[in-house]
């Protein structure tokens, strides 16, 4: 009876030991929220005392890496550990190799058997594109414009800003958020330039160092002169004049019968194809300009002496012959 007694208090001895020995290691320090870009590495740490048997590493409460005395137990080799021993102290970090965005989430180092624990946060960002139309702009001299950044595929959005190398006499900007899976933004930047150099659209990460930029060049051109303007016009107007007919002064065509161009019948009366071609003249000169008023009042008098009909010729013809009228010989004019 009493051996047994012994054996419980003993028993109960060592219970008490090992609860005390449990109790003696702890959690010294946890890991620290990080911010990694995707394709970069994470480190965790997580410091425990002497005495532990166990550390657990776990994302998003799934345990993906355990670390012993005796060494690394790796199941994936996404998650490696490297370990560091100061003192007592021992201290596992955790590394997350190549992070992806299904990656983001809580991380939490526990020590087995014991309440202990410490957590931390993993945020992945992702670095997009920079768009713009062109990388040279050519701008009028003291007139306004506006340049154009747009971020696309960055997660979360960064923060857009521009950077002016060049003199200006007016400068602002704003941002717009443009909804789409995922969604952009767009800077517009609006300036009154008075001289060449470059703009820089400039975006930053939240939470992070990380800076993307793009640069384009700005060349001022003078505004248009008065004088040039009017010279403009004036080779416009030249050049109109150049194609208008212009109508010299008339000249006799004495190789042209009206007669051989018309009907070979004979008529009494004035030539119809004479008054016809001096109706067309007429025509043509009403329609010529101003400027050339005088040389066609001397081409309608010239005209109008050489198709004025000559007098009909009344005498009496024998009875024994028919009646007729000889054939008139008509002058035409043209125009060259």
């Amino acid at each position: 009876m009493e051996g047994s007694c012994q054996g419980v208090l003993a028993a109960l001895v060592v219970v008490a030991g090992l609860a005390g020995f449990g109790s003696s290691y702890q959690i010294i320090e946890g890991p620290k929220n990080a911010t990694v870009l995707v394709g970069q590495e994470a480190r965790f740490n997580c410091t425990v005392s002497g005495g532990w048997r166990l550390i657990m590493w776990a994302l998003k409460g799934t345990v993906v890496l355990s670390v012993t005395p005796m060494g690394v137990i790796i199941t994936n080799n996404h998650f490696t550990s490297e370990n560091y021993t100061e003192g007592d102290n021992f201290t596992s970090e955790m590394i997350i190799h190549d992070v992806q965005l299904s990656d983001a989430g809580h991380i939490k180092c526990s020590i087995q058997n014991s309440g202990h624990e410490g957590s931390a946060f993993l945020s992945v960002q992702v670095v997009g594109e920079l768009l713009v139309h062109t990388d040279s702009l050519v701008v009028i001299e003291d007139e306004p414009c506006n340049v154009t950044c747009r971020a696309v595929g960055w997660n979360p959005l960064p923060e857009l800003s521009w950077e002016l190398c060049v003199p200006v006499s007016n400068s602002s900007f704003y941002s717009v958020l443009e909804p789409g899976d995922p969604p952009s933004l767009l800077s517009i930047l609006t300036l009154t330039p008075t001289g060449s150099g470059n703009l820089t659209c400039v975006a930053k990460m939240k939470g992070l160092q990380a800076r993307h930029s793009f640069m384009i060049s700005l060349t001022v051109a003078p505004p248009p002169s008065e004088s040039s303007s009017l010279r403009k016009a004036a080779d416009v107007e030249t050049n109109q004049e150049t194609f208008e007919p212009k109508l010299k002064g008339g000249n006799e065509n004495y190789g042209y019968n009206a007669e051989s161009a018309s009907s070979p019948a004979k008529s009494s009366g004035p030539s119809l194809p004479v008054q016809q071609s001096s109706r067309q003249q007429s025509s043509r000169q009403q329609s010529s300009r101003q400027p050339q008023q005088v040389t066609k009042q001397a081409t309608k008098q010239v005209t109008k002496q050489a198709t004025k009909p000559e007098p009909k010729l009344h005498q009496q013809a024998p009875t024994s012959r028919p009646h007729t009228v000889s054939p008139r010989v008509t002058r035409n004019v043209t125009l060259v």
